[in-house]
């Protein structure tokens, strides 16, 4: 398997899974409600699901792929700014600065 695929399907399995824990886990809907998005919640889920359905879909529509890709990276540097935000430690920015960073390498990579 070609690793920016291995990279996609990542990206793309993990966004579906979050969004839809965020719809679901007591620890999710608590999570949007320290953020301060608690009425945002349903929304942002529905984006992250959809964004990772995107990239999936992306495979076959690459116009699709580079949107997507795009948007997911934009929702996770949002992330980190709200954990900046917050004031939260490092160790809590990183999942989102990962996020940030695959994303972008799939974004490059379909625009390429």
């Amino acid at each position: 398997m070609d690793i920016n695929l291995a990279i996609l399907l990542f990206s793309a399995i993990s966004f579906i899974g979050y969004g839809v824990n965020s719809f679901f886990s007591k620890r999710m809907i608590s999570e949007y409600e320290r953020w301060g998005y608690q009425n945002q919640r349903i929304i942002l889920g529905s984006c992250q699901v959809l964004g990772g359905l995107g990239l999936l879909i992306g495979l076959a529509i690459p116009l699709l792929l580079s949107v997507a890709s795009f948007l997911l990276m934009c929702m996770m540097l949002t992330a980190v700014f709200v954990r900046i935000k917050l004031n939260e430690r490092l160790v809590k920015m990183l999942p989102a600065f990962f996020y940030v960073i695959v994303n972008f390498i799939i974004f490059y990579n379909s625009v390429v």
